[in-house]
């Protein structure tokens, strides 16, 4: 009689999570999430909508916005299956495939946002810096390559991510401590080697946000001395003043960003709700606030939006 094989197969499932110790009210918290996610949609719309149909909004600084904007509402359309899924049916399995494929949208879109973030400084650092040279520099053509090198540097760092996932085994109970997927977490439920993986993460991570991160600065301690070296004050106020609604936008985006990344690399943290809500913050708070930002702070948008919707 031949050997039955014990072996048991690994799991074809990740599970899931939403709010830990808060699952009581999820129907509840679910609420303000669909009301956060019907305000980003409807509002990154719009942005695309004015820029699209003003002619004299064709312009660097709000053409890529409107990039800004179409990657908002891809990343909030590629975490709001899982995410009101959870809160409102309670379903929290997901295959091993769907996952890589939500995390490799998520992470791409989040170096894709990084670049054009990183390309918006750059556009802000010229119109200061240099306003006379401003239209020979940044003309179509260029802005037309910079916004294709944008998702196209994001699609070749993160692809190599799922297809390395995809062989690893996974032989743990794999609990997710997010509403989604993420490579940091993922890759914690392997039982192979995972070492060249983390450290190709731990690469990608610094080659692309943290080194758009480090040129925003960069481009901002440069607009700073240009600034301070105008005579008038008023002047100098009405350059930062071109700034704000960036810096605000950049702070959205970073700082979640960052925090979540040390949080799961280098932060022990006993309570699962820390890491649970900055990864909600992560992804529904800077799609929610950028086109609020830039409606509220960019003169030609405020008025041509009070245009349209209040004639």
């Amino acid at each position: 009689m031949p050997a039955v094989n014990d072996t048991k197969s690994p799991p074809a499932v990740f599970l899931l999570t939403g709010i830990p110790e808060l699952e009581d009210v999820h129907v509840w918290i679910s609420i303000p999430i669909c009301l956060m996610y019907i305000t980003s949609i409807l509002g990154n719309s719009v942005i695309l909508f004015i820029i699209k149909t003003d002619p004299s909004l064709h312009q660097p600084m709000y053409i890529l916005l409107s990039m800004l904007a179409i990657t908002d509402l891809d990343l909030s359309i590629s975490t709001m299956p899982t995410i009101l899924g959870i809160f409102w049916f309670k379903s929290r399995e997901i295959s091993h495939n769907a996952c890589f494929a939500q995390l490799y949208f998520i992470h791409s879109l989040t170096v894709t946002e990084s670049a054009i973030l990183m390309s918006m400084a750059f556009d802000r650092f010229v119109a200061i810096c240099y306003p006379l040279r401003y239209a020979s520099i940044l003309t179509p053509p260029r802005i037309a390559k910079m916004g294709l090198m944008c998702p196209l540097r994001a699609v070749c760092l993160i692809l190599p991510l799922p297809i390395l996932l995809k062989h690893f085994v996974y032989c743990q109970v794999n609990v997710l401590s997010h509403s989604y997927c993420l490579n940091q977490e993922v890759m914690k439920m392997a039982c192979s080697d995972i070492r060249a993986h983390s450290i190709y993460s731990f690469f990608i991570t610094v080659a692309s946000v943290g080194l758009d991160f480090l040129l925003i600065v960069l481009s901002y301690v440069l607009i700073l001395k240009a600034v301070l070296s105008i005579a008038s004050h008023r002047e100098r106020l009405k350059a930062l003043n071109t700034c704000i609604s960036h810096i605000c936008v950049v702070l959205l985006f970073y700082t979640p960003v960052i925090g979540l990344s040390v949080i799961h690399r280098f932060v022990k943290i006993s309570s699962p709700l820390v890491p649970s809500v900055m990864g909600d913050i992560y992804l529904l708070i800077p799609p929610l606030m950028n086109p609020i930002v830039y409606s509220v702070k960019t003169k030609p948008i405020r008025a041509r939006i009070l245009k349209v919707f209040f004639k």
